[in-house]
């Protein structure tokens, strides 16, 4: 009777209990550190800086004050600064779309040697040194350089380049361009060829085919690569510096200025943190923003 009984009671499962695994932990753990340690640190002793007083007859001012964020926000002339900055951040990254897209894909259906060429001569800027680079189209855009020349010649323009807000985007387009190719060439590679013959077959045409098939495949390439181009511009200093000069400043060549030229190290560091600030929303949106038409897209919003 005890064995039939027994036979009737309902089994119970014993789950095996989930064990915290340190592996990941100390496997990221070196690198976690090394992330904090260099950049890190910094950030926290800018911010700690940004809070010092200043004066020009004292230096630096052992008391917390928001002085310095106070004067970077309400000052007319860095308003100027910061809308030149990222006006230039937003015409250098629909320019590199404009031109780096449509390279990729040119260069995605080479075929081999020619493709190998063609992707480093492309890619040939990121080989050298970005001051050297920028030093180059200080020749071309100079006084009698090459390009300046030709403007002339065809009755655009009578003058140089240099110290221009058109001189500092073209410069900036050809130092970043490799980075919109190398996204959407990852995205490219991702795409099947089959899709796009299928509709040539199904009748669409070329610009169909690549506005509808290739287009939706390769915007995630197109729209990280953006992302890419626009944060490097909006922080860059070395092209700006060299093309634009202290007659256009930026961002980047103010807080240069304020930390040696001024010595007004809270006012540069206040000027730092606020790109660093102003540039993640900007990033942060954007991010939201895709991912939202992602969702549309998909029927799930």
């Amino acid at each position: 009777m005890a064995e039939v009984s027994s036979l009737h009671k309902p089994s119970v499962n014993h789950a095996p209990r989930l064990r915290w695994d340190a592996r990941p932990w100390l496997l990221c753990g070196p690198g976690g550190v090394f992330f904090l340690v260099m950049l890190g640190v910094p950030l926290v002793m800018t911010v700690v800086l940004s809070l010092y007083g200043f004066s020009y007859t004292e230096g630096l001012i052992e008391t917390r004050t928001l002085a310095s964020y106070r004067e970077a926000l309400v000052d007319p002339y860095f308003h100027e600064i910061f809308l030149r900055t990222y006006a230039l951040g937003v015409g250098v990254t629909l320019i590199c779309v404009v031109l780096g897209a449509p390279e990729a894909y040119v260069i995605s259906k080479l075929r081999p040697p020619w493709r190998t060429i063609c992707l480093l001569a492309a890619l040939g800027p990121l080989l050298v040194s970005v001051i050297v680079r920028t030093l180059g189209w200080v020749l071309l855009l100079g006084n009698h350089g090459l390009v300046t020349e030709a403007l002339r010649f065809v009755g655009l323009t009578d003058r140089s380049l240099m110290y221009t807000h058109t001189g500092m985007v073209i410069a900036l387009v050809h130092v970043f361009v490799p980075f919109m190719v190398i996204s959407v060439w990852a995205a490219l590679k991702k795409v099947d060829p089959a899709t796009e013959q299928a509709a040539l077959s199904l009748g669409a045409s070329k610009f169909t085919m690549l506005r509808r098939v290739v287009l939706p495949q390769v915007l995630p390439g197109i729209l990280s690569g953006s992302l890419i181009v626009f944060a490097l511009t909006a922080s860059a200093f070395a092209t700006p510096a060299i093309i634009g000069e202290r007659r256009l400043k930026v961002a980047a060549t103010a807080i240069y200025d304020e930390y040696l030229s001024t010595s007004n190290w809270p006012l540069g560091a206040a000027l730092a943190m606020i790109l660093l600030v102003l540039n993640a929303l900007v990033i942060f949106a954007y991010n939201r923003l895709v991912e939202r038409r992602y969702r549309k897209t998909l029927g799930e919003a």
